[in-house]
């Protein structure tokens, strides 16, 4: 049955179809996994093993036992048998010159990588290191060093080999320690630094707005790096840290690992970066399953791929995990290569070759290899091994590159020889190196570090198969396609992980405790804004603008003012021009009765004058009307108040002749002509001069309307504009004043008697004066509770308002006699008005 299996196997590896997509050099592969002669040595330091002895009860430096087959790195370790293989197979490259390569097994272990890292600076072939003042002739064993794999080893070997400025290209030390060429001259690597990794990891969380985390590392050089490093950036991108733990590597890690769950669980986050290596991140998660957490874990590229975390029972329950790993290609013929490498040694078992021991200078690297057959094929087809091969290729083509460089070669052959080049030499030219690789270009910057990016996956379940899912990619910028996640929640919304939910537009940061993500929003107040989101307190506004309460910015001052399209202005417009139109109405009907006894008796010329004053008075409110200007806000209010003064002069002149008359009947007539006369007239023009003159004094004392905008201060977004008022002791005087004429009037012809059957007079005057004066004393109060706006409109109302009850008052009794009741439109009816003739008492007019 065995025998037609491996027939069955044979039969496919080498059908017709297979056999063609096969390269012709695949015929000439060895069976020496470790260890390949040539012109040029190679070293390569892989975790091919894993620790099996207790090194604790070790007792000297004796070799340590490791021989539990790590698969990754067995199969990391053939990837640079594949790679040296190629380029041999690679005329143009390194023509007439073939690589050589010695690997051995690190096991992980600080104390087991300085053996093997010290034969490859043994002298030459032999196995001594010698002691030297100058080794700028020194010829090493290795010409370059392919390796280690962690920064821990990196930390132990990495200055020794500095000193002997050996070429040393890591695919997996990510330490940003390494970039120091001080301390690590020729540390070069193929991977990026973890300084990369930290900022790819906070802009994962800037793009998801994730500002409250927990970050656990491994307590080793990666771990408490990769850990600095984001905590870090995470500060300077205003991340909050709630909670930061280290996982033991060399002590046991249990305690501890529940400590940091129970740190993770009280801060109360929902986002945990796990900046691990595979053997600490497995023992971390088998505790959170236990626990029944669920999350959202960020994957440091050491353990994104993991089987140990990946094979873990239940893992699939710990929520979401988005990981890094780096940017990398598929090996096409990897595959193919290693079938063809574990039929020809099983082929070779089979018929009785026994594996050479002598190919190994040192300890065989992996004595159990022997056993290997296409049934172990999975060493390859890993996604961990297919993810991060590439790596090991690019470190093996690069000093391969720098040779053809070194050595001068062209397609066809090489100017020097081997045996001129040193290993310091090597390292000059490979710091400069840049070379395409599979379609892409390679190379090193001024620290070692490769232009190489990472790619974002996220681990998918689905029907309970197991698969990576590529999200994104970052080189300088991330990029994320967010339909490929499956997020944890019921929702399938981005999880949340704040300490305080976010601020809302025109609102600022009040820190509470020692983090700066909890907080509580302020709203800004008037004059202040939100500058920018980050903000602790709010921005005063500068001079000349203002805000509202929450605001963004600020924002010049709007004036707005009584436009005639308003409604209020519409309203007014109409009642005064309504107003004036009965006014004229009367003035004409007075003119065309001029002459007669009525109109005489109520002031002749000084009624039509008086009429003017009241259509001057109502016209004036069209003054508060449409958008200030200095000329009109120097008119508004002296106008406004000297009509009212003609009005209520003339008025007060025609009281007086009713004073005269009724209290002085005999003494008038002799001097009537000169009472309704120039007396009268001079009444009016005194009264008018004072009023013209605080009229001018409050124009002189008060402030332009431009003067006014420039002193404002600004204190608003939107006012209303209307003309200044200052003094606001003019305006009271100017209307004091008008009010004081009404009063007097008033007052000569409350206590006047009233004539027997004639007109009265001094009742006309007494309410409408009345009427004046109860209109401005109500509004004072009513003026000084209200806004810019409503002032404009009251004083409008008001004006209006008075000089209506004038008109109502004053004339329209008169208007029914001329209309309705012409017969008593006599001399007799207005005799001791038009004669001083004091009427008739009962008696006489019965006799």
């Amino acid at each position: 049955m065995d025998f037609l299996l491996r027939l069955l196997l044979l039969s496919w590896l080498f059908r017709p179809g297979h056999c063609n997509d096969q390269p012709g050099w695949f015929q000439n592969i060895t069976t020496n996994l470790f260890s390949s002669s040539g012109n040029i040595l190679l070293g390569g330091l892989f975790p091919i093993n894993d620790l099996t002895a207790n090194w604790s009860q070790n007792l000297g430096p004796n070799s340590i036992r490791c021989d539990s087959i790590n698969p990754n790195g067995l199969g990391l370790a053939l990837v640079m048998k594949y790679t040296v293989d190629e380029i041999n197979a690679t005329p143009h490259l390194l023509p007439n010159v073939t690589l050589g390569f010695e690997i051995f097994d690190t096991c992980r272990q600080s104390f087991i990588i300085v053996k093997p890292t010290m034969f490859f600076l043994t002298n030459g072939l032999s196995e001594n290191v010698s002691v030297l003042c100058n080794y700028t002739d020194y010829n090493a064993r290795a010409m370059a060093i392919i390796g280690p794999q962690t920064s821990e080893m990196v930390t132990i070997i990495g200055k020794l080999l500095g000193f002997f400025m050996m070429p040393q290209v890591s695919y997996g030390a990510t330490s940003d320690t390494f970039s120091d060429k001080v301390q690590y001259p020729s540390f070069l690597r193929t991977v990026p630094s973890d300084q990369w990794q930290a900022a790819a990891i906070v802009d994962l969380l800037k793009k998801f707005s994730w500002n409250w985390v927990a970050v656990v590392g491994s307590e080793d050089e990666y771990g408490k790096q990769g850990q600095a490093e984001v905590s870090s950036l995470a500060a300077d991108n205003s991340i909050c840290v709630a909670y930061e733990g280290l996982i033991p590597v060399y002590s046991d890690p249990m305690p501890v690992v529940l400590d940091i769950l129970d740190g993770i669980y009280n801060a109360k986050v929902g986002v945990v970066v796990v900046f691990a290596l595979p053997n600490p991140s497995q023992i971390f998660f088998s505790q959170v399953i236990q626990r029944n957490m669920t999350g959202v874990w960020v994957a440091s590229s050491a353990w994104a791929l993991s089987d140990l975390v990946i094979s873990l029972p239940n893992i699939a329950s710990i929520g979401t995990v988005l990981g890094f790993t780096d940017n990398t290609q598929k090996l096409s013929l990897l595959t193919s290569y290693v079938t063809v490498l574990f039929t020809r040694m099983k082929e070779e078992r089979e018929k009785g070759l026994l594996w050479k021991e002598d190919y190994f200078p040192m300890a065989n690297p992996c004595p159990s290899c022997s056993n290997l057959s296409p049934n172990n094929i999975s060493l390859i087809t890993q996604p961990v091994l297919q993810r991060t091969a590439f790596n090991v290729y690019r470190a093996v083509y690069s000093v391969a590159y720098a040779l053809h460089q070194l050595l001068d070669c062209n397609a066809a052959s090489c100017q020097k020889g081997p045996s001129t080049i040193y290993p310091w030499q090597l390292l000059e030219v490979l710091r400069n190196v840049s070379f395409v690789i599979k379609g892409k270009r390679f190379q090193f910057d001024s620290d070692g570090n490769p232009n190489v990016g990472y790619d974002v996956l996220t681990w998918n379940w689905k029907n309970g198969t197991f698969n990576f899912t590529d999200i994104g990619q970052f080189y300088k910028t991330l990029k994320i396609n967010q339909s490929l996640i499956n997020w944890y929640t019921n929702s399938s919304e981005v999880p949340m992980s704040t300490c305080s939910a976010d601020c809302e537009s025109g609102q600022v940061r009040r820190v509470k405790g020692f983090q700066s993500c909890c907080f509580d929003c302020i709203d800004c107040k008037e004059g202040t804004f939100q500058n920018r989101t980050e903000d602790i307190q709010c921005t005063l506004c500068p001079q000349g603008q203002w805000s509202t309460v929450r605001s963004t910015n600020c924002t010049l001052p709007t004036f707005t003012f009584l436009s005639w399209s308003s409604y209020e202005a519409l309203g007014l417009t109409v009642v005064a021009v309504t107003l004036i139109v009965c006014q004229g109405a009367v003035g004409l009907l007075f003119l065309h009765h001029r002459g007669t006894p009525l109109v005489c008796a109520a002031g002749g010329t000084l009624s039509i004058l008086t009429l003017l004053g009241i259509i001057g008075g109502c016209a004036s409110v069209f003054l508060f009307l449409g958008k200030p200007a200095n000329v009109m806000c120097h008119l508004q209010q002296p106008l406004s108040a000297m009509f009212a003064t003609v009005t209520l002069s003339t008025i007060l002149g025609i009281s007086l002749q009713i004073v005269c008359v009724m209290e002085f009947p005999e003494k008038t007539p002799t001097h009537l002509e000169m009472v309704r006369g120039p007396g009268s007239w001079l009444v009016v023009l005194a009264c008018c001069g004072v009023q013209a003159s605080l009229c001018g004094w409050f124009v002189q004392q008060g402030v332009s309307l431009s003067v006014y905008l420039s002193t404002l201060k600004i204190n608003f977004v939107r006012k209303f504009l209307r003309c200044p008022v200052d003094p606001m002791v003019g305006l009271g005087l100017m209307l004091g004043y008008n009010c004081l004429l009404a009063l007097l009037s008033f007052m000569c012809t409350f206590m006047a008697k009233k004539p027997s059957r004639q007109y009265n007079l001094a009742r006309d005057v007494t309410f409408s004066t009345l009427f004046y004066c109860v209109v401005w004393v109500v509004f004072i109060p009513i003026y000084t509770g209200l806004d810019e706006k409503n002032k404009s409109v009251a004083q409008m109302v008001a004006i209006l308002f008075s000089n209506t009850g004038l008109v109502a008052a004053y004339f329209l009794p008169k208007c029914y006699l001329l209309l309705r009741n012409p017969d008593l439109n006599t001399t007799e009816y207005f005799r001791i008005y038009l004669e001083a003739t004091p009427p008739a008492s009962e008696k006489d007019q019965d006799q």
